[in-house]
């Protein structure tokens, strides 16, 4: 074929204007898809992207809420003083013994709760429920029920713990237990909605499986340790990737623990990064420095979870 007859040809065809344009955009899927993520995507902008790009901006400056006009850069002098702070290396390892702790023991106790419960034939649903219910529940609430039973004399469970050697007192208002107070409190919170992730994976098993190792001779534990446990890893990742995000982020049982107080009491032992950063930026109206430490909060909520990632070898 010649060039030349190639050329009128393609000069003949009919050219799609704009608006023929713009209606193939407007009935295809993807405009469509772009169409109805719009509105959040708008959202998020508002309340997510451009508070945090403003917050980045803060911690490189000196200014406070009371008088944002007088914002001063002074560059990196926040994080140089956050790290120069020991109240943020107490509030930090306080995280980091809670993240250590907390995190696999909930994570065990929730597993072996799920794989008991997903054996029950009857009321299983029931059962579901209520070890779901205390994530539901007010996290106020579930605080000042929990100070009543840790509570000096009265206490049910003080009462308890007395006859294994622990002295009798308010463990919330002590130095030495307000600590493991906020632990066990943490762990109890959190444990049912960690069942009932456990629950979803166990119940996506196929029972072949089992039925092929019951038939090689595995017992009732191998069948947990070699089979169960390896085929629940990506729910694993997800269980502990949860829970190092939601005790890094920890605030509301250090808060109602304060009772109008300063947070962290008594003396600053049950302080986690995230009262250091509050106090910061709202008590003490430092909002570069709150700011500052917030995205030291969340570079280390990156770094933990990069570390569990490696150390389970699962891909995100």
């Amino acid at each position: 074929m010649t060039p030349n007859l190639e050329t009128k040809r393609i000069s003949s065809r009919p050219k799609r204007g704009f608006g023929s344009r713009l209606t193939g955009l407007g009935s295809s899927s993807t405009f469509v898809g772009y169409l109805f993520v719009t509105p959040i995507l708008i959202l998020m902008g508002i309340w997510f992207y451009y508070p945090l790009v403003q917050s980045l901006i803060y911690s490189f400056q000196d200014i406070s809420f009371l008088n944002p006009d007088a914002a001063k850069f002074i560059g990196f002098g926040n994080y140089v003083e956050i790290v120069q702070d020991k109240d943020f290396w107490t509030a930090l390892s306080h995280s980091l013994l809670l993240t250590v702790v907390a995190v696999p023991l909930q994570a065990i106790i929730a597993l072996v709760i799920a794989v008991n419960l997903n054996k029950v034939m009857h009321l299983k649903g029931v059962f579901r429920t209520l070890y779901y219910m205390p994530y539901i529940t007010s996290t106020i609430a579930v605080t000042t029920v929990f100070m009543y039973l840790f509570m000096q004399n009265d206490g049910i469970a003080t009462q308890l713990l007395t006859w294994f050697g622990f002295p009798d007192v308010s463990w919330y208002a002590n130095v030495k237990y307000a600590l493991p107070f906020l632990m066990i409190l943490t762990v109890w919170t959190y444990v049912g909605f960690y069942m009932v992730v456990y629950l979803g994976g166990l119940q996506t098993i196929p029972n072949d499986i089992y039925e092929a190792g019951r038939v090689d001779g595995a017992n009732g534990w191998q069948q947990f340790w070699k089979l169960t446990v390896p085929m629940l890893k990506p729910v694993t990742f997800l269980v502990i990737m949860s829970g190092i995000i939601n005790v890094m982020q920890l605030f509301d049982q250090p808060y109602a623990l304060a009772r109008n107080g300063s947070l962290g009491s008594p003396a600053g032992a049950t302080s986690t990064i995230v009262t250091y950063f509050y106090s910061q930026a709202f008590s003490f109206n430092r909002s570069g420095y709150g700011s500052a430490a917030a995205f030291i909060i969340f570079a280390l909520i990156i770094a933990l979870s990069m570390l569990q990632k490696r150390f389970l070898k699962e891909e995100i």
